[in-house]
């Protein structure tokens, strides 16, 4: 990308990935985020504009204070080559193809009203750019370029989320009717006529949840990519966290100095050459990746370069932009590297685990950082994709998965199961579908109510979600290996 650079310039380029990134999010929105106001309009609790603005806002506070860890686990599973490389045509040519292909088919469901899942959509495209990856690389296996372990985990999420949906929806909803004697809380919504006070009141409050949830979870999704853009046009001021105090750095190189003797004499004497202790690292943390004492050796020549460099650093600030770029990639090599280790067990003594442990939270927390106004234009995104393309998710939530229309008790039981599910995904670092677990929840809800399900809205939902996979798997893949054919043979950059 940095002959991209000089020949577009920073600024157009950076416009362009900002767009497209941006673009990802505000479809988003449609989907994702009009599941959240769809309960509250349907059934007539708020007018849709005043719905989708309080929607926007608690969508807006649940970025803020989000940590970021679903953010950079979908970082995880892009190839560490590409990851390493962003700024190159090659990771220009990714972030590029993922970002389209998600946008193309969330876009898609969206206009046949079907409750399609973002998550899943971006995480096939960025598991078809690492297939297509693998096979276009010389020396490279089918499927390398994915990293299935962390695959494994955000797909046992995704599927487990529905089905805990389906069932504490059901479930939930079935105590209320056992403890709550309000006939009109199980009733259909009367047209165009308001609910009570007090149902109003719970409705209002789960819509909220589901928001913030929301926000909290969903509205990382691009975030990681965003800064994977930024760190890749702009690398002198958004590889390392400037903010980061010299304490702080001093404690990094300090925990570099512990661990150096210890990596040496694990190395067993083996020598790696400082410009090949990168391509060792990065072929370790491959899925296929196997430990050698070569991985020592150059993980401790690693170690060894990030407290040679930092030792009389007061602040990332005062280093060469360039610089900054290289100790990033350090940063991510070693913490990587370590967490492989640790994952794996490779070494059962404990203050070793200990040590890089905490070795690991410093560097990501230099280089896993969102700036504030990076959440502040995602959860924008988000609130104006609600405002524009609310009506038809809304629609067959309400009205086209059970026969009978919703009721006030099953929009509330499911909005709370799903705020619920989220929140507890997000403690844990794990996507999850809004659109999954809501959809599930309405089903359960028409189930356990013995309203009867529409089967060929349900039945059209699930091939969505089936073919959601594989299909973004296909457009990505497709759209990487179009955007590097343009690059490398058309237009002639490297």
């Amino acid at each position: 990308m940095h002959l991209l650079a000089q020949t577009a310039g920073p600024p157009l380029l950076l416009m362009l990935a900002l767009g497209l990134a941006f673009g990802f999010e505000c479809i988003n929105g449609f989907h994702d985020t009009a599941n959240a106001v769809a309960t509250v309009i349907y059934t007539h609790t708020l007018r849709p504009w005043i719905a989708v603005v309080w929607s926007g806002l608690w969508n807006l506070i649940g970025v803020l204070t989000s940590s970021g860890a679903v953010a950079f686990g979908i970082v995880a599973l892009l190839p560490v080559e590409l990851v390493l490389n962003v700024g190159s045509a090659a990771g220009f040519a990714m972030v590029f193809a993922l970002l389209l292909a998600a946008m193309i088919w969330n876009f898609g469901t969206w206009f046949l009203g079907l409750p399609a899942s973002s998550s899943h959509s971006l995480i096939g495209s960025i598991m078809g750019v690492g297939v297509a990856n693998a096979l276009m690389s010389a020396g490279h296996h089918f499927g390398e370029g994915v990293n299935w372990g962390k695959a494994q985990e955000v797909g046992m999420s995704l599927l487990l989320s529905p089905l805990i949906g389906f069932v504490g929806s059901a479930i939930l909803l079935l105590l209320l009717k056992l403890l709550v004697r309000k006939k009109e809380l199980f009733e259909a919504p009367s047209k165009d006529e308001p609910p009570p006070w007090y149902i109003r009141t719970v409705l209002f409050l789960t819509c909220t949840g589901v928001s913030f949830a929301h926000g909290s979870n969903d509205g990382q999704k691009g975030m990681g990519l965003i800064m994977l853009i930024l760190v890749g046009v702009v690398p002198g001021t958004y590889a390392l966290k400037l903010g980061t105090d010299s304490k702080s750095i001093q404690q990094i190189v300090a925990s570099a100095n512990a661990l150096q003797s210890t990596l040496q004499e694990r190395s067993h004497g083996a020598t790696v050459a400082p410009e090949r202790s990168a391509a060792v690292l990065s072929s370790y943390m491959k899925n296929d990746g196997t430990l050698s004492d070569e991985v020592f050796a150059a993980l401790g020549q690693k170690n060894k370069d990030i407290a040679t460099q930092l030792q009389a650093a007061q602040s990332f600030a005062k280093l060469l932009p360039e610089e900054r770029g290289f100790l990033r990639s350090d940063f991510y090599l070693v913490a990587g590297t370590m967490a492989k280790l640790t994952k794996n067990k490779v070494v059962r003594d404990g203050s070793f685990t200990s040590a890089t442990s905490s070795y690991r939270k410093s560097l990501d927390a230099a280089t896993k950082f969102i700036p504030g106004w990076v959440k502040v234009a995602v959860a924008c995104a988000l609130g104006f994709g609600t405002m524009v393309g609310w009506r038809r998710i809304v629609v067959t939530v309400g009205e086209k998965i059970g026969k009978s229309h919703l009721t006030y008790a099953q929009g509330a039981s499911a909005e709370f199961v799903a705020a619920c599910t989220i929140q507890l995904a997000d403690m844990y670092g794990l996507p999850v579908s809004t659109t999954h677990v809501l959809s599930s929840g309405i089903a359960g809800t028409m189930a356990a109510n013995h309203s009867g399900l529409q089967k060929a809205t349900l039945r059209n939902i699930l091939l969505a979600w089936v073919l959601t996979l594989p299909a973004c798997m296909f457009l990505g893949g497709g759209l990487f290996a179009f955007g590097l054919f343009i690059i490398f043979r058309v237009l002639g950059w490297r």
